[in-house]
């Protein structure tokens, strides 16, 4: 499984906002922002300020989805 923030991104083009935007509003570094975009793994530190900024759920940032690799390795 691996990680998608598809959803974060949504949620930022719905508030008229920008990457940059958020990487001030939330103290972030840009290597941060950058792993976010690569859909890569980020502290769960980060995700909580992002969640406590927009007032939202963790899965209302991110979700889980099925590794196309990983999918076809277990048939």
């Amino acid at each position: 499984m691996r990680v998608s923030y598809n959803k974060l991104w949504k949620m930022l083009i719905d508030k008229n906002m920008k990457k940059m935007d958020l990487l001030e509003a939330v103290e972030m570094s840009p290597n941060t922002l950058a792993k976010l975009g690569r859909n890569e793994d980020v502290s769960m530190d980060v995700l909580k300020r992002i969640c406590l900024y927009f007032q939202c759920d963790i899965g209302d940032i991110m979700e889980f989805v099925e590794d196309k690799k990983s999918e076809g390795a277990e048939k």
